[in-house]
């Protein structure tokens, strides 16, 4: 009988390993645009977003970090964004993960000029996609996810990408509930 148990222990245990999931996310501080004016986040919105999920699902969590920090100014930011996206850029990340022990993983980003930080398309290039479910969530305030999700497929067809969460960031601190709806739909 104890045999037993600990062969179903073991089963599931290494059944758990095979099915993990890890929470990516490119997340900004510095002043930031509201429907309410600019205002100064000590603490980005699609981080207050990936950090409840992590929360709500246990995942790994993993924040992508640029080597050449954009402008805490918004304005000014948004000329480097618009510049990177122009030139198709892929700026440094300071750190990586490796995401082959993971078949789910939640990315998130806010929506810039229309789509996802150029950033996040160099953590994309670095990886192999072919069966892993990823699940996007963004941040903005009021472009939804812009062309964000057709340029996700585009850059990881071999992946399946689900119906993803986009809230507006001046709303994120009492989206608690959206976003346990969306971690339960998964």
């Amino acid at each position: 009988m104890k045999r037993i148990i600990l062969t179903a222990i073991l089963a599931l245990a290494a059944l758990s390993a095979s099915a993990q999931t890890l929470v990516v996310y490119y997340s900004r501080t510095g002043q930031n645009y509201t429907s309410d004016g600019i205002v100064n986040l000590k603490e980005g919105n699609t981080a207050v977003v990936a950090r409840q999920i992590q929360k709500l699902t246990g995942a790994d969590i993993f924040q992508l970090e640029t080597v050449r920090q954009y402008a805490a100014e918004y304005y000014e930011c948004t000329r480097e964004a618009q510049e990177e996206l122009n030139a198709k850029a892929r700026p440094a990340l300071k750190a990586d993960i490796d995401i082959t022990k993971y078949d789910t993983i939640y990315l998130g980003w806010p929506c810039w000029w229309g789509t996802y930080p150029m950033c996040v398309a160099t953590f994309l290039e670095a990886h192999e996609w072919t069966g892993k479910t990823v699940i996007p969530f963004s941040t903005h305030e009021g472009s939804g996810f812009g062309s964000a999700l057709r340029d996700l497929k585009a850059a990881i067809p071999t992946a399946t990408v689900k119906k993803g969460l986009s809230i507006q960031g001046s709303k994120v601190k009492t989206a608690g509930k959206q976003i346990e709806r969306f971690v339960g739909d998964k």
